[in-house]
């Protein structure tokens, strides 16, 4: 074996502008694959980020139930669950640092200001740690409550753009920031303004959980609070649940599914996971013809070389070469093109992919950046070296099963 993969290397150096040649048609068609599976790879990161931050679809959502149907008719529990910061620390531990949990309190308000004697209803939303949705890109000004500010129940809100309309008195939106307003008579500072949005016709406050007691009406219009789990992926989101479920069970009893219920999207989830395997299946086999077309070219090169070297080809049959030798042979150097090949595409296809995304950032103004996984590396180098094998087993056997005497006498 190792004889035969040295008479390969010997002739792929004697023959070098048949060997550039050949390898260049790799050497494009894994550049392509590359380039297209990382700026792919990028885009998928992409939209996972924005599937992760501005959708629910990561998201698993645990309320307390606060009637049971018996016949269709709803009766309400007795003593029914109420979460607080406990029950969410307890469900953190149980599902570890990769997936968050959140408390959430809503309830409603009338707002008044020390400047004016207006009252607004207001939905307030309260919430132990800040949301992932909590994004700067939210907000006209200010900012949201941190981690701190949510530890301790700073007494901070950020409201919606009409809130803030409601009392700026004439001037600009942005202007509230710094303004002390009453919630039920209750002094919050405003630290943040949202962004106005088309559907942006009710008042809305989003403040540390801690801060909302005393901050809302209590009776009719009161919600108990929630849990929200966030699962690091949209893969996640199945196994995630079935934790959240075991704890639930832990937590309250055998009867927990009667006191609780856990929701998540599915259907959509299934569609979100549909679509970017779509994706990346769609961009790798339009690339891999690229591989294909490279593929042939190193068909018709080895054989080529297989007519040109059928006399070297008896010689070496009838001083004691096996038609393996003679196969390793061939196949060796169709190895050889395709990894060397692979290897400088990959690098080409690496630039690219980055030069592209460059563009697509400037041109576009959007967030993407390429990325390079093991898969694409593993995709890249393994296709080309199978192409390699496939594509130069043809010539590979067609030069061993050839007759010594036939080959010696051949012109």
């Amino acid at each position: 074996m190792l004889r035969s993969l040295s008479v390969g290397f010997e002739t792929l150096r004697a023959n070098p502008l048949r060997t550039i040649l050949s390898t260049l048609g790799i050497v494009i068609g894994v550049a392509a694959l590359v380039s297209v599976l990382s700026v792919g790879d990028g885009m998928e990161r992409l939209a996972r980020r924005e599937i992760g931050g501005t959708t629910d679809l990561q998201r698993i959502a645990i309320a307390t139930r606060l009637v049971r149907i018996v016949d269709g008719t709803p009766f309400p529990l007795e003593k029914p669950a109420r979460f607080a910061d406990a029950d969410a620390t307890s469900l953190q531990e149980a599902l570890g640092d990769s997936v968050k949990v959140n408390l959430m309190v809503t309830g409603f308000a009338i707002v008044t200001s020390s400047r004016d004697t207006a009252q607004h209803a207001t939905q307030v939303q309260g919430m132990m740690q800040p949301d992932q949705m909590m994004n700067d890109s939210l907000l006209l000004a200010g900012r949201f409550f941190n981690a701190a500010e949510g530890a301790s129940g700073a007494l901070v809100v950020t409201i919606n753009h009409r809130l803030a309309a409601d009392f700026s008195a004439g001037g600009q939106p942005k202007d509230a920031i710094g303004d002390t307003l009453f919630f039920q008579g209750k002094p919050r500072v405003v630290i943040g303004v949202l962004r106005a949005t088309e559907n942006d016709r009710a008042r809305r406050a989003i403040m540390p959980s801690r801060a909302v007691a005393g901050a809302v009406a209590v009776g009719q219009a009161e919600r108990p609070p929630q849990l929200l789990v966030t699962s690091p992926s949209i893969e996640a989101v199945a196994p995630t649940r079935a934790r959240v479920e075991r704890w639930a069970a832990a937590r309250f009893g055998e009867e927990w599914k009667d006191r609780l219920g856990i929701v998540s999207d599915e259907s959509r989830l299934e569609q979100a996971k549909k679509a970017l395997r779509i994706f990346k299946l769609f961009m790798g086999a339009l690339m891999s013809i690229s591989l294909i077309v490279g593929g042939i070219g190193i068909m018709n090169v080895l054989l080529s070389s297989v007519i040109e070297r059928t006399r070297e080809i008896g010689i070496r049959k009838a001083t004691g070469a096996a038609q393996r030798d003679i196969l390793w042979q061939f196949l060796s150097e169709s190895v050889v093109i395709t990894g060397v090949g692979s290897l400088i595409g990959l690098l080409l296809g690496v630039t690219a992919a980055f030069a592209i995304t460059a563009i697509m950032r400037n041109v576009a103004n959007a967030a993407i950046q390429a990325w390079l996984s093991a898969s694409t590396v593993l995709v890249a180098i393994g296709a080309s070296v199978v192409v390699g094998v496939a594509f130069g087993l043809y010539p590979a056997m067609r030069a061993a099963k050839l007759a010594p005497i036939d080959a010696i006498h051949h012109e």
